[in-house]
């Protein structure tokens, strides 16, 4: 239902961050996880549309209101709300783990590469 807000939320936090500190995320001094930041930022739109997809086929979401299914029905914002925690907030935290994982891999080949 809206478990998608959870990464999009982060999503825009990320993208906030990365068009502020452009300069120093270009810098040969930014750290690996900095460097990477564009990388966590398309991996998180990508799943975000990729959800919302997913909730208008499954029609969980629609276009007219209330745009969420379950707003219809009674008790349906605890429902939301407990699909975001139990849904939304794990799968953020495994695309950043993932991504964190990405970045760091990356920044071992390439000292690797340079040895």
């Amino acid at each position: 239902m809206a478990c998608f807000i959870v990464p999009m939320v982060q999503a825009i936090a990320t993208s906030i961050y990365r068009k502020a500190a452009s300069k120093s995320i270009a810098s040969p001094e930014a750290s690996a996880l900095n460097r990477h930041i564009p990388a966590l930022e398309k991996m998180l739109w990508g799943g975000t549309i990729m959800l919302v997809v997913d909730h208008v086929i499954n029609g969980e979401l629609t276009w007219r209101f209330p745009f969420f299914t379950a707003l219809g029905q009674t008790g349906g914002f605890e429902t939301m709300l407990q699909e975001m925690l139990s849904v939304g907030v794990p799968t953020s935290l495994v695309l950043t783990g993932i991504w964190a994982i990405y970045a760091l891999t990356r920044k071992k080949a390439a000292t690797g590469a340079e040895a």
